[in-house]
């Protein structure tokens, strides 16, 4: 039997509109920040056997990121035939990403977990994870993305402060996010106002001495 896949759950119909539909999805973020929130709110050895599950749920929300973003057409990802969602350096997820995506579809493609090595092969990304090994040449790596058009995504220290797009964050032992949306819009990308909302923080203007 097929497994039901988030698409299908939260599908819309002639009697469920895009409301609906993305109500379903915002549910879900909401869903993921209370597992998290649980996770960290664990203690000792229980919280050791269970810190890969936080990476699990980071996949789950870059997955849902994807589906409350509207992106500029680019000849990049009008050749490609998939949807992808990238890791940039050391890759934290393991297969978590790969579970997560398999099976669903955004705007008719496929949904592929890539890993690259370097910004320039990200041209083709829908979404970026820009992992933490990386926080060294971030400067570099956002000069690099600047005006491709790729959901810039991290949980580096600061960084919707330094360029990026979405933060993840720890609040009241839960994981959340920040955005940049000053970023996002520079770059071409229109974020929901539904995602909006589920953000802590939202950044509308550039920072000074990004």
């Amino acid at each position: 039997m097929r497994r039901r896949s988030s698409t299908d759950r939260c599908q819309r119909s002639p009697r469920r509109g895009v409301r609906w539909q993305n109500q379903c999805l915002l549910t879900r973020l909401f869903a993921a920040v209370i597992v998290v929130g649980e996770l960290f709110g664990a203690s000792g050895l229980s919280a050791q056997k269970s810190k890969p599950k936080e990476y699990e749920v980071k996949a789950t929300y870059l997955y849902n990121f994807a589906r409350f973003v509207e992106w500029p057409a680019t000849p990049a990802a009008a050749k490609s035939d998939a949807f992808a969602i990238c890791v940039l350096g050391q890759d934290p997820f393991g297969p978590a990403l790969d579970s997560v995506v398999a099976g669903e579809t955004i705007d008719g493609k496929a949904v592929l977990a890539r890993r690259v090595m370097k910004p320039q092969d990200a041209v083709s990304c829908r979404v970026l994870y820009i992992s933490s090994s990386e926080d060294g040449r971030l400067k570099e790596i956002m000069a690099a993305l600047n005006k491709v058009g790729v959901l810039t995504v991290s949980d580096i220290p600061q960084f919707s402060q330094r360029g990026g797009m979405i933060q993840f964050v720890e609040e009241s032992n839960k994981i959340r996010f920040e955005v940049n949306l000053a970023s996002a819009e520079d770059a071409g990308l229109t974020l929901s106002s539904e995602l909006l909302k589920v953000a802590v923080i939202v950044r509308k203007n550039p920072q000074p001495g990004d």
